[in-house]
């Protein structure tokens, strides 16, 4: 009998080991495993032996009734412990890593309707600041998972096989999720340790590149990375407060000359892409480099693909009242490019002149989420074109009647075949066009990322404060993620997230607004209810009045929500609230150099 054959699990492992390897390391011949590769798993299942042994120390001091203080050092080092090997948890076992580090929220399965119970060092976080005593059975429960889930990261490094093209590719990952998760706390925002864990962090990344790296690359670009890594962490241990780090200068001064010269160690150790469509480019520098951002990871498939040619296409059309019942609006009435694609009002008019439910939300960068609509109703730009042309309140068209006009038209006719080389145009086809269109409407070229680029003086003292406001005691980064500001969760960029903010139906904040938002489609998942999509901060200067139902009229409205704690703040019973409720206690001074850095995210 074969020895695997009487271990059902160990085989199980093996054979997804083996479809890893042939779905994602397509360039293994070009890049053999070599013993490098197995020094490097070795690093990582040590580091995995040193999380486990933690955890279960934590869990003895737990059991003896320890002070608050001894237990949360322990819980710090754990934490540190992941961060040297989080580069290769995240990228080789993702669902894992979920459960290891992911948000202390329940876990929605979509299609199923239903909450998977959160768990991981972010809900263990929670429980230890404070440290309630009463809680103690229900912490060493959340340990003993948290070594079930170190077991899984044994197990599976000890049979998969891993080359240096996908080795190299997750550390580029880590520094970028360094760049954005872990600049903002996003993984520690009750602690708000994170400034000390990320130079563990870089380690991991340093000591990996030391261990792949050849004669190629020793004293050039790994020399150069090395010193950067220890110069970001000497700044790091400076200063490690929130509310007073220099993140304006931090990042374009270290995190992206670090991804800079990674690029530089990829070239010159002749190590190839890894054959997987991804939402930035193998070739970004940094996150704020031109072209840093691929449209195409974000279309329903590769017929999709974004060209100019289409979103010109689009552009007419987006602009043609051809798309509508009675000829008589077209999509540019309610999304205007002067109010960067909204129409300014608090809420659309309908065809009837009658208010609609929502406010209508810029179509700048929308491209770059997984979700469309404030609720989320559709996946893609695609589907939410035609449910806007097809919907009775505001375009009222049918997509067969509009095909027709379009097939009956000579220009638009010899236009769609020279795209789609079809003889006819197809609803596919229509929907293509105007969502390429959209996707061409983020432009990247804002004072902040002229900044991020190099340029110092581009933007005022009063921003690069603001930046750093809104990074740390503000911890608006925490859901508007960097670079794109909005919900997309980065450096993978697959994921769009919404929250619940407790939202009322105006500035006022009296009347808690009752729109289920998401929670709509899901009746019988209880954190989705009164959920909305994380829209993109950029251009939002000129998009008032805000939120999903315009309620709020100014974006020191809006601030004054957030620095309050949200609806529960202001007594309404949001008890799925994502937005903590703990007051931010920013003075008037410190909002203002918030919204003025905000007036730095309008494109040019």
């Amino acid at each position: 009998m074969n020895k695997l054959s009487k271990y059902p699990i160990l085989l199980f492992l093996y054979c997804a080991a083996a479809l890893f390897t042939l779905y994602y390391c397509k360039n293994d011949k070009q890049q053999p495993v070599s013993e490098d590769l197995g020094s490097v798993k070795t690093r990582i299942i040590k580091t995995n032996t040193d999380f486990e042994k933690q955890i279960n120390e934590l869990k003895t001091l737990v059991s003896a009734n320890s002070d608050e203080k001894l237990l949360q050092e322990k819980f710090q080092d754990i934490r540190k412990t992941y961060k040297r090997m989080e580069w290769a948890v995240e990228y080789f076992l993702p669902h894992s890593a979920r459960f290891i580090n992911g948000p202390a929220l329940p876990e929605i399965e979509m299609d199923e309707h239903t909450e998977i119970e959160h768990e991981g060092l972010q809900v263990l976080e929670e429980m230890f600041y404070p440290y309630d005593k009463g809680n103690k059975d229900e912490v060493i429960r959340m340990l003993n998972k948290l070594i079930n889930k170190s077991n899984t990261i044994a197990t599976n490094f000890q049979v998969i096989t891993i080359s240096k093209d996908q080795v190299f590719d997750a550390l580029r990952l880590e520094a970028f999720r360094i760049s954005s998760l872990g600049i903002a706390g996003f993984d520690t925002p009750v602690s708000g340790i994170f400034l000390q864990e990320m130079p563990f962090s870089l380690e991991g990344i340093k000591e990996t590149l030391e261990q792949i790296s050849t004669e190629r690359s020793k004293d050039k670009a790994l020399k150069s990375i090395i010193a950067e890594i220890n110069s970001a962490i000497e700044v790091l241990k400076k200063n490690t407060d929130k509310n007073t780090f220099d993140y304006a200068g931090f990042i374009p001064d270290h995190l992206n000359k670090i991804t800079t010269l990674m690029l530089d160690f990829k070239n010159q150790e002749k190590i190839p892409d890894v054959e997987v469509t991804t939402a930035l480019n193998k070739n970004a520098a940094t996150f704020f480099s031109k072209n840093a951002f691929n449209p195409n990871a974000f279309t329903p498939g590769k017929e999709y693909a974004y060209t100019e040619e289409k979103a010109a296409l689009g552009h007419q059309l987006f602009n043609d009242k051809i798309l509508s019942n009675n000829n008589n609006r077209s999509c540019a009435t309610c999304h205007i490019p002067e109010k960067a694609f909204t129409d300014g009002l608090a809420r659309s008019i309908s065809l009837e002149n009658s208010e609609l439910a929502r406010n209508a939300p810029s179509l700048n960068y929308a491209g770059y989420q997984h979700g469309q609509f404030w609720d989320m109703r559709k996946d893609d730009l695609e589907g939410q074109s035609s449910d806007v042309i097809s919907n009775k309140e505001e375009m009222h068209g049918d997509l067969n009647v509009i095909l027709a006009k379009i097939n009956q038209d000579k220009n638009y006719q010899v236009a769609f075949k020279k795209i789609y080389h079809s003889p006819k145009t197809e609803v596919w086809q229509l929907q293509n066009v105007l969502a390429s269109y959209i996707r061409s409407l983020s432009k990247f070229n804002s004072a902040f990322d002229e900044y991020m680029r190099g340029n110092k003086s581009a933007m005022t003292e009063s921003q690069k404060q603001g930046f750093n406001l809104f990074v740390g005691k503000a911890q608006c980064a925490i859901c508007h993620f960097v670079p794109l500001f909005n919900g997309t969760v980065p450096p993978n960029f697959k994921k769009t997230e919404q929250e619940v903010l407790g939202t009322a139906i105006n500035g006022e904040n009296k009347t808690f607004d009752n729109d289920l938002g998401r929670g709509k489609f899901h009746e019988t998942v209880p954190s989705l209810q009164h959920s909305f999509k994380t829209p993109t901060l950029r251009n939002i200067n000129k998009t008032a009045p805000y939120m999903h139902n315009g309620g709020y009229k100014t974006l020191k409205e809006v601030m004054t929500f957030y620095n309050k704690g949200g609806g529960k703040a202001f007594g309404f019973k949001v008890e799925n609230q994502t937005l903590s409720d703990a007051p931010l206690q920013l003075t008037d001074k410190e909002i203002n150099d918030i919204i003025d850095f905000l007036k730095a995210l309008d494109d040019r």
